[in-house]
């Protein structure tokens, strides 16, 4: 049995992690990779491998760094079988429509750029007609039911905490006479944090794949974030301003809309209007609704036993059109944007970005992790000039970043996922899914407690499994 990395090795986007077994290639993840733009378009284009040889994908989740390439795989001939989680299926239906729909968009704008410089325009990866056949492929599975990927390797899906749907992959697998329990993490959520459970930890593991976005980092205490957001909401409103809040749509969006929610029936905030705009946002938070039985024990006692949607009330408005979209810029009051996508790397909050970065009555509230590279990142590092569609813009608004929304477990949380897997028993680590000085912070904390053997590989790199 060997492992292939293909992506999130040493850096947190384009998962794509390649198990070979029993003659049968097994394909963890297929994410798209998100950063500088040209670089984008040449990996999110060309597999390192050729999809045909592919013989069945398992997705941990819907977020697009680890599904969005699904349809590109398919159209390139993978011809297998994807299996996800009950609620991922129902996320990736729209989420990978919305991101064929961006690319179409956000090329639109460019090449309009690039004509004006006589450059070629650019093609989208792939099509909504691609992401039809892409999802012909899915099966839905559930946690905790064991099933049969290819043969020899029985597969369970551990739910994960990080976002709806989200899950741990555990694979049992026997070759060549030997029985070996690999694990791969997928996203790891955070304890007692709103809407989601608590991770499913795996145990008794003999070998881990396990992402480490926040290896070196430990996240600001829950218990005070409420407070911190009905602040900067109050301050918004007495300076007459406007808060965008860029974020994601499946998972970041719902618990920011959750936390507003609550805190304005509990009069903490004032009676500002408040809009999501994004069409992903408004579909997939539709997908939330169905779902709320896997919500948790909060959400229950706050909103279901009053028969309360979590997801909506009074001054909450969805913006559906690009009209609607357009008249919020022009609103001469406070109020509140939430829209996507959360690294400002594309959808309709590039364009309120460009309305408002250089408004210094504008504050600009990042709630979740901003890759290297993209548009986000280079804003809370400070930058003082910016790129947006091609066009420079001075960076005069107030930047504010919470940590604490994060749901991906800090680096506390992830030696506590570790510690159900006796150093004796498991025999490898592989770190992915994180930036080069926290996977090495990590893996020496890691190596303390008596895991000796913790691996950080590079793009590209195959290791046989022990």
């Amino acid at each position: 049995m060997q492992i292939e990395f293909f992506g999130a090795a040493r850096t947190v986007t384009g998962s794509q992690y390649v198990v070979t077994v029993n003659g049968k290639r097994i394909l963890l993840e297929c994410g798209l990779f998100q950063g500088r733009r040209e670089e984008a378009w040449k990996r999110n284009r060309n597999f390192p491998f050729d999809p045909a040889t592919i013989d069945v994908l398992i997705l941990s989740h819907a977020h697009i760094d680890h599904s969005g390439n699904l349809p590109n795989l398919v159209r390139q001939g993978f011809k297998g079988t994807i299996y996800a989680t009950d609620a991922t299926v129902d996320l990736c239906k729209v989420m990978l429509k919305d991101s064929a729909h961006l690319q179409e968009m956000d090329i639109f704008h460019v090449n309009k750029i690039r004509a004006v410089k006589g450059e070629p325009p650019f093609k989208p990866i792939y099509t909504l007609a691609d992401v039809e056949e892409c999802l012909g492929h899915f099966s839905a599975c559930y946690y905790d039911k064991s099933f049969e990927v290819v043969p020899g390797v029985i597969c369970t899906f551990r739910d994960a905490g990080h976002i709806l749907g989200s899950a741990g992959v555990q694979l049992e697998i026997k070759e060549n006479g030997k029985s070996t329990r690999f694990g791969f993490s997928g996203d790891i959520g955070r304890s007692n944090m709103p809407l989601t459970h608590d991770p499913n930890q795996m145990g008794n593991l003999d070998t881990l794949v396990m992402e480490t976005t926040y290896g070196d980092r430990h996240h600001d205490p829950y218990g005070e974030t409420e407070e911190v957001l009905a602040r900067l909401v109050t301050e918004i409103a007495k300076n007459g301003g406007r808060m965008l809040i860029p974020a994601f749509s499946v998972g970041r969006t719902q618990l920011i809309v959750y936390i507003l929610h609550k805190l304005f029936n509990e009069n903490r905030i004032p009676d500002i209007p408040i809009f999501v705009d994004s069409p992903m946002a408004n579909q997939t938070t539709e997908i939330f609704t169905k779902h709320l039985d896997e919500l948790d024990r909060e959400t229950t006692r706050l909103f279901l036993e009053n028969h309360e949607n979590p997801f909506r009330f009074g001054r909450l408005k969805y913006v559906e059109t690009v009209n609607e979209s357009k008249t919020i810029n022009a609103m001469p009051y406070p109020h509140i944007i939430i829209s996507a996508s959360g690294m400002l790397e594309g959808g309709r909050v590039l364009h309120h970005l460009v309305e408002c970065v250089s408004d210094r009555k504008t504050m600009l509230l990042f709630v979740g992790y901003c890759a290297e590279h993209t548009l986000g990142r280079k804003l809370i590092d400070g930058d003082k000039k910016v790129k947006i569609f091609g066009q420079e813009y001075d960076v005069k608004c107030r930047i504010e970043k919470i940590d604490a929304f994060s749901a991906h477990a800090d680096r506390h949380e992830l030696l506590q996922y570790v510690n159900t897997c006796p150093p004796e028993r498991l025999k490898q680590i592989f770190l992915v899914h994180g930036e080069i000085e926290g996977m090495e912070s990590f893996r020496n904390a890691l190596r303390s407690k008596g895991y000796q053997n913790v691996i950080i590989p590079q793009d590209g790199e195959r290791y046989v499994i022990e």
